[in-house]
């Protein structure tokens, strides 16, 4: 049996197998801010969940990195904190961010230290420029405001964030509702890349039969010959039964990735809220790890045949809500639960 199709059919076990569901006792939420770093560390249970880092030297705030209940770092490393075998292409996808890649022209998402200087302009900056609430519990609370800003620090969106972040043994859960603003008329043109990303560890990447080239931060390439890759051994799933790289382009109401890290199934599952704009989303899920809910492609997940541009008067405002459960155990978390998790997240308004 060819490599591809053996773990193809493995992955179909796993999904099929039965997960035990049972209540787990929440953990405790500890928020600690740094002002003087532009951090603020999120501890579940005592452990370090995750980091919301702010610096001036980033182009935008991401959660970086992000962990696992036991431990795994379901984030690539690359470029803040490199591992072994990171790839190192996009260096603008670090952590979990929240962007996008034509915002009146201009581009928020693919912006990097690596853009050289005379280019800047065609690219916007989100700078978080206060914390607003830290709060300790069963479910921790963090929301900070920022400015999505040119390059003449010229204003066009006020974005202002909640997390909910909460935890048990085997599992974590972030809840994000993010609210854009218009400082001036904007319009959010249909694009590829946006709005909800993250970047996964290496370990999570769909493993491939086809060369892959990857360019670092110096413009260097390399090639990595296909069915090579011992360490990808990842896989997509969404709620309407896609697996692997056919969930590109299509719509969800959830999306999952999973695979094993050391001894444990790990997974990464992002679920959509029907407040949101074009509910159910696209996908804009690729095996090399980027990981991404847009609903403002449509244009390009259609071939053409439709679009979705979202604009906004001075003033007016649009709220996107996302909820991601990272998962570990024996087995991956089961459909019957994440569409559970679904419906009660559906509840919140």
């Amino acid at each position: 049996m060819p490599a591809i199709l053996k773990y193809l059919f493995i992955s179909l076990l796993i999904i099929t197998s039965f997960y035990p569901s049972f209540a787990q006792t929440k953990q405790a939420v500890k928020i600690v801010k740094s002002a003087k770093e532009k951090k603020v560390d999120v501890f579940i249970g005592e452990k370090l969940f995750t980091s919301f880092i702010y610096p001036d030297s980033l182009e935008k705030p991401v959660l970086f990195p992000v962990h696992a209940a036991n431990g795994s770092i379901v984030t690539r490393g690359f470029p803040l904190d490199p591992q072994p075998d990171d790839p190192t292409d996009h260096p603008h996808h670090i952590g979990m961010w929240f962007t996008f890649e034509n915002v009146n022209g201009l581009d928020f998402w693919n912006n990097s230290y690596a853009i050289p200087a005379e280019k800047k302009h065609a690219y916007g900056w989100i700078k978080t420029d206060r914390i607003l609430q830290t709060t300790n519990g069963t479910k921790g609370i963090l929301s900070y405001h920022a400015n999505w800003a040119n390059q003449s620090k010229e204003v066009l969106l006020e974005e202002t964030t909640r997390f909910e972040f909460s935890g048990t043994a085997h599992q974590r859960i972030i809840d994000r509702v993010t609210i854009l603003k218009a400082s001036l008329d904007i319009t959010f043109t249909d694009a590829k890349d946006g709005l909800l990303g993250i970047r996964l560890a290496h370990a999570l990447q769909i493993p491939t039969d086809k060369d892959q080239e990857f360019t670092d931060n110096k413009g260097n390439v390399t090639v990595v010959k296909g069915g090579t890759d011992k360490i990808a051994n990842g896989n997509y799933l969404s709620s309407e039964g896609k697996l692997g790289d056919s969930v590109w382009s299509t719509r969800a109401k959830w999306c999952k990735i999973f695979g094993k890290m050391g001894k444990d199934s790990v997974s990464v599952t992002i679920i959509d809220h029907p407040l949101n704009t074009n509910y159910p989303t696209f996908w804009h899920a690729r095996g090399y790890g980027l990981f991404s809910a847009n609903p403002l492609g449509e244009k390009i997940f259609t071939n053409g045949k439709s679009a979705k541009n979202l604009q906004l008067k001075k003033g007016e405002s649009v709220s996107f809500r996302y909820r991601t459960i990272i998962d570990d155990g024996k087995n991956t978390i089961a459909v019957k639960e994440l569409n559970a998790q679904a419906d009660e997240f559906a509840r919140i308004k």
